[in-house]
Order: C-alpha cells, then structure tokens, then sequence
C-alpha cells in the first residue's frame, strides 16, 4: 500500500484518532481518579455511589486508552469507549444545565457547551473508527478485516 492510496490515508488516520483519543482518555482517567470532586459535581443525583462511579469510570479510560494499542483488544476497546462517551452524556447534560443556569454565565462558557454537547456523536464514532469498528463515512464500503 503507498501512501497515495486511500486506504494507507484512512489507516493515517486512524492511527491518529488512536493517538488522539488515547492521550485524550489517559488524562481523563488519571484525572477521574486522582481528582474526582469536579466530576462528582457534574454527576447526575440518580446515579448510586457516585464516588466509586467516578473512580470505575477514571479505569474505564485508562483501560480503553491502553487498549486501542493492544491489536487483539482494539476493537472492544473502540466499542466500550463508544459506548462510555454515550453512557457519560447525561453528565455532560448536567454539567451543561448547571453551568449556564448559573446567575452570570460567561460567553465563553456558552460556547463551550454549545461546542461540546453537539461533538459527543463525533466522540463515539471517533472511538469506534479508532477501534476498527467502522471505516471512513464516505467510502462507501463496510470495512473488512
């Protein structure tokens, strides 16, 4: 495969979805464990033991973040990553709502979430073209192993 060929651009990209998404929910998962009290403010109230939530979902990353490079684990780790990012939406919500009920929210924090919310659904298939769950949206084709 030469790099003019598409499939060596989309595997390109892949690679750095993999990156990108591995340094991305690295971080997220140390954070998560190593400091959970702002997560735990976005938490929503019906959720049950919130702190051990926090600290399964710190793993959770850290877990898939290590797993997209492991080629055996690399698919179900797409495919839980995706399913993580679905699964923290109501917290993303909340956090949304909280925000910008607040007395002065700033502009830029309107921005942020106006921003952020809407690229949940990218997050997931991000996670899953990463994983080798899914190939390039416009190829037309279903990838093949």
């Amino acid at each position: 495969m030469n790099q003019h060929d598409p499939r060596h651009r989309i595997e390109t990209w892949r690679v750095r979805s993999r990156v990108g998404l591995s340094v991305f929910y690295l971080l997220a998962g140390v954070l998560h464990l190593a400091y959970p009290a702002p997560f735990l403010t976005i938490t929503p109230d019906w959720v049950p033991f919130a702190p051990a939530v926090i600290a399964l979902t710190g793993l959770c990353e850290l877990a898939g973040a290590i797993g997209l490079w492991v080629p055996p684990l690399r698919r179900l780790s797409g495919i839980g990553l995706a399913l993580y990012a679905v699964c923290v939406f109501p917290a993303n919500i909340k956090h949304a709502i909280d925000s910008l009920s607040a007395a002065h929210p700033s502009a830029l924090l309107w921005a942020y979430h106006i921003i952020r919310l809407p690229l949940q659904p990218v997050l997931v298939w991000i996670a899953l073209f990463a994983g080798r769950v899914v190939s390039w949206p416009w190829t037309g084709k279903k990838y093949r192993r």
